[in-house]
């Protein structure tokens, strides 16, 4: 045995060899015939000098030299793979992914993404939608749009956007209907259970107890997506309590409208999030100041409106 390490080529095939305990799986992945691999887990093994598998009849199990070696191995190979795929990104100017919760993207992204793509024909766009705070090296994302509480995270770039609010929100037809706070009463209200988790919660109940009106806001349809909530809204359904990023375009171009003026603030928005360092990209600070700009076209919808802070709504 000796002190130097072994090729990277036999430990990689050893590593896939222990996660699959299969020879034909793991030759399968690393796109080799089954003998070329036993090939060289046995040079491994000759230059450990002890052996790391049991061979059985149609079956491998690891001997505890083996189970020594491939957790090691495993996590080994990941990270670099994380490094291979960081440097990858880091060199491509090209690529930019971009995640976002489901919300967002539906409602603020995907209606507006075309006119990034034709000022920016030369960067690849690609969106992944999720309400999971994705790993910018595991998962290979360049810019995070995040929703929450302004907070500083270790090793990343983050850039609040502007604050957020909700109000209600309606079709014109359902306006000429309940022209006053008041007569929601008789309105459906529809519930937008997205940022239940916000506290103090800032729902139908809080924003009539800022009116200061006795109204029951328990009754109508609830839903956990607020993307749905304002597609139900736009389809005449009833009025939502809608989040400003999220209606404002809809509120723009007339296809519902916001007549009471009064809105609830809220403690947290959307920030634009990125791995500290990669913030001067040109793909990345091309789509930064394109969000920025998106948002300057709607700023005015909340000119002459009266924002109430949530912490400031009696409980």
């Amino acid at each position: 045995m000796t002190d130097r390490l072994p090729p990277l080529t036999a430990l990689r095939a050893f590593e896939a060899a222990a996660r699959h305990l299969s020879f034909s799986r793991a030759a399968d992945e690393l796109h080799v015939t089954p003998a070329a691999l036993s090939f060289q887990i046995k040079s491994l093994e000759e230059h450990l000098g002890t052996a790391l598998f049991i061979r059985l009849n149609r079956a491998v199990e690891l001997t505890e030299a083996g189970r020594g070696l491939a957790p090691g191995l495993t996590e080994g190979f990941r990270a670099l793979n994380t490094a291979w795929q960081a440097a990858r990104r880091q060199a491509d100017d090209s690529t930019l992914v971009v995640t976002a919760g489901p919300a967002f993207t539906a409602k603020w992204l995907a209606p507006r993404f075309y006119e990034f793509a034709r000022a920016h024909p030369e960067i690849d766009l690609r969106f992944t939608a999720t309400l999971k705070s994705l790993d910018f090296g595991r998962d290979e994302v360049d810019v995070a749009i995040r929703f929450g509480i302004d907070k500083q995270e270790p090793g990343l770039w983050s850039l609040p956007l502007v604050g957020e609010w909700v109000a209600p929100v309606m079709t014109p037809e359902l306006a000429a209907r309940y022209p006053t706070p008041q007569s929601l009463a008789e309105a459906t209200l529809i519930h937008d259970g997205s940022i239940d988790f916000l506290s103090p919660r800032s729902d139908w109940a809080a924003w009539f107890r800022m009116m200061e009106l006795d109204i029951d806001a328990t009754h109508g349809p609830r839903f956990t997506g607020a993307d749905h909530a304002v597609d139900a809204a736009l389809a005449g359904a009833g009025v939502v309590l809608g989040r400003r990023a999220l209606v404002v375009k809809d509120i723009h171009e007339g296809r519902l409208v916001m007549p009471f003026r009064r809105a609830i603030g809220l403690q947290a928005r959307f920030r634009f999030v990125c791995q500290q360092g990669a913030e001067t990209k040109p793909q990345i600070v091309a789509f930064r100041q394109w969000i920025l700009d998106e948002i300057a076209k709607t700023s005015h919808i909340s000119d002459d409106l009266e924002i109430t802070p949530i912490e400031d709504i009696p409980q």
